[in-house]
């Protein structure tokens, strides 16, 4: 069981949001940030005193900015902070640990500078869910896309490690630690279920490491 556990009717209905291109977070996935920017920095404070909690939320790139910021997408995902550490330059190096998916409503009035937004969890309740029946992953598919994927783009791996990996913890690391484009990982995060999320997983990585190999290359 999890080191934290909240009931559904435990969500706050209302959420600090941080708007961050390309950070992915997914329920149970481990997500670690530098906070340095004021208002940022602020919502971290606030998050600590009131249950360690705020959503993370991708902007929209194809939206354009308004006088609060990016437009972004409507599906984000509640974190907790798990693990905080201040720096001596003011800043903080924290852990953030997915709890659950949410659909934002509406925002609302920001406080001390960060976004804030009223969310609907409903759609996403099974996240919680501790009983859930295993996901159907093709792992022996994943590993075979993730080679030549890692190897077209540098990436060292530690295999002992990846082959060790429990199937659904192993989706949800790649999910959010592969560079994927801001509209794949929306699209992954979005995906309604790990099964979803993993077939979607194969594919970008075949698609992936086939557009970077020499052979896929235009000339």
């Amino acid at each position: 069981m999890p080191a934290f556990q909240t009931t559904f009717e435990a969500l706050p209905s209302e959420v600090p949001i941080f708007p961050l291109s390309g950070a992915l977070l997914l329920p149970g996935g481990r997500l670690p940030l530098n906070i340095f920017e004021p208002r940022f920095l602020a919502m971290t404070e606030d998050a600590l005193a009131a249950g360690r909690l705020f959503a993370m939320v991708q902007p929209d790139p194809a939206l354009p900015r308004t006088e609060i910021g990016s437009q972004i997408y409507r599906v984000g995902c509640l974190g907790r902070i798990s693990s905080f550490a201040e720096t001596e330059d003011g800043r903080y190096l924290i852990t953030l640990t997915g709890v659950i998916r949410c659909r934002v409503v509406e925002e609302a009035e920001m406080r001390r500078g960060y976004r804030r937004a009223s969310v609907d969890y409903a759609p996403y309740a099974a996240d919680l869910a501790l009983d859930t029946p295993a996901p159907q992953v093709d792992r022996n598919a994943m590993l075979i896309a993730l080679r030549p994927y890692f190897k077209a783009r540098g990436i060292e791996a530690n295999w002992e490690a990846v082959e060790a990996t429990p199937d659904s913890l192993l989706v949800t690391t790649l999910c959010m630690l592969c560079p994927f484009e801001v509209r794949e990982k929306q699209a992954l995060l979005e995906a309604p279920t790990v099964s979803d999320r993993a077939a979607m997983l194969v594919t970008l990585l075949q698609m992936g490491g086939h557009a970077m190999a020499p052979e896929g290359r235009p000339s």
